[in-house]
């Protein structure tokens, strides 16, 4: 079982010398960006490891590229830009075969890099979230960041909107959530 902090239950976590600080904002917006303002994007197929803290991500690239790996994410316990530490193995095609033959809840969006956001487009039972968030080298470039106009409202405090939580959402959940901020999609 997985704890409420994001780790598993009966075990600790340290931080080791590979892991490194992630530290983003997300912000929801009420439609996906127009396509003339994409710089680039990639179709993510993001495998959550039942039982762990463990993501199996598959990017396809609009030009033909294809970005395999894995990712662990140790969740912060405080509010804030600073989500925990974050650890990525890339994998070859015969690695990540053999991993996604794993248990898992699988998660697919569009990415679309939009300067100075990133720009994840939900399908499926998330159709109508558009989430964007923006990364950061210092606390002080968070804590200085002006959201785009077109942000509805900041997420970053609300664990609802991560990965490892809208894997297990259902779409009465998420239209109940969007509504309270405001945000009824189709």
């Amino acid at each position: 079982m997985v704890s409420k902090a994001g780790g598993v239950d009966g075990q600790s976590v340290h931080p080791g010398k590979y892991a490194h600080v992630e530290r983003e904002r997300r912000f929801l917006l009420a439609r996906a960006p127009s396509l003339s303002a994409v710089t680039v994007s990639r179709l993510i197929t993001d495998r959550y490891l039942v039982g762990t803290r463990l993501r199996l991500q598959r990017a396809d690239f609009s030009d033909g590229r294809c970005e395999m790996k894995l990712t662990q994410k140790v969740p912060a316990s405080l509010p804030g830009a600073t989500q925990g530490l974050i650890t990525n193995t890339y994998l070859s095609s015969a690695e990540y075969e053999l991993l996604a033959s794993l248990p898992a809840r699988v998660l697919s969006k569009a990415r679309l890099s939009v300067p100075p956001l990133g720009v994840d487009v939900f399908d499926a039972h998330l159709q109508g979230l558009v989430l964007a968030e923006a990364e950061f080298t210092t606390d002080e470039e968070a804590q200085s960041f002006v959201p785009p106009a077109k942000c509805v409202a900041e997420v970053t405090d609300d664990a609802r909107f991560t990965g490892g939580r809208l894997v297990q959402t259902s779409r009465q959940e998420l239209l109940e959530w969007l509504a309270e901020y405001g945000l009824r999609p189709e």
